[in-house]
């Protein structure tokens, strides 16, 4: 992936997130009568600035983008013109002062809702529920589940494509909850599954359980080779047939890749036939690091017959109003997953490993750009969500940690001391570089290891 590229998404997917955010704050305190003086993306110096508006407020782009701030009229940071005294943020009802601090978050979710609504209007291609034969001895081959077999809901929930599927899946093992999924034919069957595996979410968690994406057999036929892969060295072309391995007939793409990925950094004498003439050379697969594990790879890919896999696609699509109410319901059931996810790591019951910082956001944020608009506006889409539900822990610093400041004024009737409040932005500060240490350090872990 071209870094600059990558930069560029993720400097859009921030720059978007962020606006919509501290646009809420500032359209709730305009709303409440705080008079607002700035409003930045991005924190450090100004590169760049604007007064416009009633109160001229400044409109800033500062250099250091990860996140944003809008900067209110506040007797404690300084003096105050007594004609303005009235506008000051600490002047402001405590009711007001939630409503502003609830305002960023709520944005986000707001964003989420219109962006998954667009996303259900115009219509989501994705693959069908289809699952692959379970491997032997997994819980999907105990429940007599086969390939081809089409699943409908799980645990009640609606899975309209095989992404649905591992989603719900997934929560649904880490919340160690019983299985049951309802199958196109009218069959419903239970998995009794053990314990899902927490270490690393990235990776194919449901392989365990027997649950694969059906994948129609594929010709052994080369249609794609890299150009500096261990296939080109070795002298494959576009359009060979590959027949045995090292004398061992191979019937299918998909057995190829399993050999090749078994034999990192070993010779292979393959067969091969090219325009009806046989022939046979040898190739070393690259060694890569992939999820932790050392696996071979030789940079060719499979000739597709495309009207087979258009067979396999399906298309998620609502009505306008309805694909305002799945917008919602996506939102609501993403928001809820995301925050079970955070207790779960606090508890220990899933790995921090699995926190992701803004190494791996850049990441998903140009690799979902390359792969189209749809899928760069999923990825909005989600961590618009993720960054609602993060700005609303009760972490001094965050919108949360304001809000526990002002209920906690709700129910005692008097503000929180100054002291206080320092204190919990000491604390808070600390907290958010651990986690943010975690992250990045995750993220570089990620990179390294591939």
């Amino acid at each position: 992936m071209n870094i600059l590229h990558t930069i560029l998404w993720f400097l859009v997917a921030i720059g978007v997130l962020v606006v919509v955010h501290e646009f809420g704050h500032y359209l709730a305190a305009r709303l409440a009568g705080v008079k607002v003086l700035r409003f930045s993306v991005g924190f450090g110096k100004p590169l760049f600035s604007w007064r416009f508006g009633p109160d001229q407020t400044e409109w800033t782009l500062s250099p250091l983008p990860f996140g944003g701030y809008v900067k209110m009229l506040d007797e404690r940071e300084g003096e105050v013109p007594a004609a303005d005294a009235h506008r000051s943020f600490n002047r402001a009802s405590v009711w007001r002062r939630i409503a502003i601090v609830v305002a960023g978050p709520l944005a986000n979710f707001l964003l989420a809702i219109v962006l998954y609504w667009a996303l259900f209007l115009h219509g989501l291609p994705a693959m069908k529920p289809l699952i692959g034969e379970p491997p032997a001895g997994t819980p999907a081959a105990h429940a007599g589940l086969a390939a081809g077999d089409e699943i409908r809901r799980i645990n009640g929930t609606d899975t309209p494509s095989f992404q649905d599927v591992r989603l719900t899946l997934l929560r649904a093992g880490v919340a160690g909850e019983p299985l049951v999924l309802e199958l196109a034919d009218g069959r419903s069957v239970q998995l009794d599954a053990p314990a899902m595996q927490t270490e690393n979410l990235d990776q194919d968690t449901l392989r365990p359980l027997g649950i694969v994406r059906y994948d129609p057999e594929i010709e052994p036929v080369i249609g794609t080779l890299l150009p500096d892969g261990a296939a080109t060295r070795a002298g494959f072309l576009a359009g060979d047939r590959l027949l045995a391995v090292d004398g061992k007939p191979v019937a299918n793409w998909q057995g190829w890749v399993e050999v090749i990925r078994q034999h990192p950094g070993k010779p292979l004498r393959i067969e091969y036939q090219r325009q009806g003439r046989a022939g046979a050379l040898t190739v070393t697969p690259d060694a890569v690091e992939e999820g932790g594990q050392r696996v071979g790879k030789i940079g060719a890919g499979p000739k597709v017959d495309e009207a087979v896999f258009a067979s396999l696609m399906t298309e998620v699509s609502y009505g306008p109003l309805d694909a305002l109410w799945q917008g919602a319901v996506k939102t609501w059931d993403m928001s809820l997953f995301t925050l079970e996810m955070m207790g779960r790591m606090v508890v220990g019951q899933v790995s921090w490993k699995n926190l992701s910082g803004p190494l791996t956001i850049a990441d998903y944020a140009g690799q979902s750009a390359a792969l189209g608009w749809i899928s760069f506006v999923g990825f909005l889409a989600l961590v618009s969500v993720s960054l609602g539900v993060l700005n609303l822990l009760p972490i001094p610093m965050l919108d949360g940690g304001h809000l526990m400041y002002y209920v906690a004024e709700v129910l005692t009737g008097r503000p929180v001391s100054e002291r206080t409040m320092e204190i919990g932005g000491r604390v808070g500060m600390t907290l958010l570089l651990l986690l943010m240490s975690f992250a990045l350090f995750n993220d570089f872990q990620r990179l390294l290891g591939g």
